[in-house]
């Protein structure tokens, strides 16, 4: 298919001047291409909770570990064993290790809203297709 470029408009039939305007069948637009996900034509299987909640479960355990280790750090102060180290160390570990597990439980439900929303933005894309 070869298209001249110096054609007026006023010389030629309306599907000379169509077949000039609109791309031919065979290639493919890119704005559609770009505006389609490779994800909503996969068979892959959606993914288990242990992968969507993976974030959140790994900022939980590292919490709770901090948390833990805070914990028996100021029993020992209260004990009154090692003084000196676990006077500081106690109570910034208790602190971080709280600070990162309520990050972690506020994610669980960041996250199932956007899983939420991701189901219905591809129902929405699927019907209207």
């Amino acid at each position: 298919y070869e298209m001249s470029s110096n054609i007026p408009l006023g010389e030629c039939t309306l599907s000379q001047s169509q077949d000039q305007l609109t791309p031919p069948s065979h290639e493919v637009s890119t704005v559609f291409t770009l505006s389609r996900s490779e994800s909503l034509w996969t068979t892959d299987p959606p993914p288990k909770k242990c992968e969507v909640f993976w974030f959140p479960i790994h900022f939980m355990s590292t919490g709770g570990s901090f948390l833990a280790c805070g914990i028996v750090i100021s029993g020992l102060y209260f004990a009154g064993q090692c003084k000196k180290v676990t006077n500081i160390l106690g109570p910034a570990l208790l602190s971080v290790g709280l600070m990162i597990f309520v990050v972690g439980m506020v994610l669980i439900p960041i996250t199932k809203e956007n899983r939420k929303e991701k189901k219905i933005k591809k129902r929405v894309r699927n019907q209207s297709s």
